[in-house]
């Protein structure tokens, strides 16, 4: 049977049992085997309004965007226009966060490989005008530094929108126009919408979020604020389309009529490590923009993007030429793109799906290392230990995070690695391990990681 013809005869067995498992109102799918495509999609785009979806469906891609950012940015380097270790200062004169000597030191590529060290959850809405890339980055300045620039990974969604300032600063005219003329029109993404008005022309998925109650329901909100279009608070698309985008990564970053939208040497330096990431189960490096995940033998390029309700996913394997991109608007998707990845993986490449996390033992008998209170712009956490010994994480959502929905998650903690400790109980579909990172001065953490490094702070 061919490749993709057991992968369709799977999908259509499997997704409809799988996605009422894990409650995902709509899915839709699109995966390519070198000149090969097949396409599917399921569900209902509202379970309010019941408009089904279709492989013409847009969802929101959520971070996936930042790789399209950064290809931005690569053509910009590419044109002797932007230097990847240049201050962003040389760019963005005002630039600035609340550590002066960071300040100085942060660089295009620091951005690019979230190794910045500012607090990176910064979601303030600057408004829907024009200027509001150039207002955020004001914003900035009295963000706080969470270790030295390139000391270690930290997701930051702050980095990207910086860098679609940088973009509209060099091209000079606003982040979406920019990504309109050079990437999603060359591509012939006809379906790509950079905000809710381009949206509404096509079937667009609405997000779905569990209430404290359980109830899964729809957003009251569609997408996030503009300041954050670089890093991903908009940008929604088909399938097929996120498919495009990911073939001329695989091509050399040529666009399927031929037009050169990237150089081949541009292309491998994205997908080259520039920064190690914890041991929490979230990939093994992090490119310019990229993900990278090592496999046996190989390595996997991705990104996973969520937003409000809406998740994507999108994986290319350059020694097999595939490319796989999956978007749904609610539920534990996380087990469900694991889940397809891993069979669709498995059949297009022949590799061994991901084991299961399992815990080693119970979390280590001296824990003091561990507990404390450690802060992030969204979230509390708290790291406790009973009198039995059992060491316990209680979260709290602060900020827009909590407005949006977030609930607060408390899970008991058990050994894995050294310095990393699982969750007993599953978040979103997900057990993500946490990591300890540094030392505060008295042998204890410096920082709690789970893909950002939320800092100690005294009680």
């Amino acid at each position: 049977m061919p490749e993709l013809a057991r992968i369709r005869e799977w999908v259509e067995k499997r997704m409809p049992g799988l996605l009422a498992e894990h409650r995902v109102p709509a899915l839709s799918l699109a995966v390519a085997v070198g000149d090969e495509t097949y396409e599917y999609a399921t569900g209902l785009l509202s379970i309010r309004t019941g408009v089904a979806a279709d492989t013409d469906s847009v969802f929101q891609i959520g971070s996936v965007t930042k790789v399209l950012t950064a290809t931005l940015v690569m053509q910009l380097v590419e044109e002797g226009i932007l230097d990847l270790d240049a201050p962003v200062r040389e760019v963005l004169p005002g630039f600035r966060v609340a550590d002066a000597a960071a300040s100085d030191a942060i660089t295009i590529r620091h951005l690019l490989s979230h190794t910045s060290g500012f607090e990176g959850d910064v979601f303030v809405d600057t408004g829907a005008g024009d200027d509001c890339l150039e207002r955020y980055v004001g914003v900035l300045a009295g963000t706080s530094q969470l270790f030295a620039p390139g000391e270690m990974f930290s997701y930051n969604n702050a980095g990207f929108s910086t860098l679609g300032r940088i973009i509209e600063v060099l091209r000079g005219e606003p982040y979406e126009r920019v990504l309109r003329r050079r990437l999603l029109d060359p591509l012939g993404l006809r379906h790509a919408s950079v905000d809710a008005g381009e949206a509404i022309l096509h079937r667009a998925a609405v997000g779905h979020l569990v209430s404290a109650e359980g109830v899964l329901g729809p957003t009251a909100v569609w997408s996030m604020e503009r300041s954050g279009a670089p890093a991903g608070s908009r940008l929604a698309m088909t399938a097929r389309d996120l498919l495009a985008f990911g073939r001329m990564h695989l091509a050399g970053g040529a666009a399927g009529d031929g037009a050169r939208l990237l150089s081949e040497d541009s292309v491998s330096l994205m997908r080259a490590e520039q920064v190690r990431l914890p041991d929490i189960h979230q990939g093994t490096g992090w490119g310019l923009g990229w993900e990278l995940f090592d496999r046996p033998g190989t390595t996997v390029v991705g990104h996973d993007g969520s937003t409000i309700g809406q998740s994507a996913r999108l994986r290319l394997l350059p020694s097999e030429g595939v490319v796989i991109a999956i978007l749904a608007n609610g539920g534990e998707t996380h087990a469900v793109f694991a889940e397809i990845i891993d069979r669709m993986l498995h059949d297009l490449a022949g590799l061994a799906p991901e084991p299961p996390l399992a815990p080693t033992g119970p979390a280590p008998r001296d824990a003091t290392r561990f507990l404390g209170r450690y802060e992030s712009s969204t979230a509390i956490t708290t790291v406790s230990r009973t009198d039995d010994g059992r060491v316990w994480l209680d979260r709290e959502p602060c900020g827009v995070v909590a407005e949006l929905g977030d609930q607060p998650f408390r899970t008991e903690l058990l050994g894995w690695h050294e310095a990393v400790l699982l969750p007993v109980e599953a978040e979103g579909g997900i057990r993500q391990p946490v990591a300890f990172l540094g030392d505060d001065g008295t042998g204890r953490a410096s920082h709690l990681h789970t893909g950002r490094a939320d800092r100690r702070r005294e009680a």
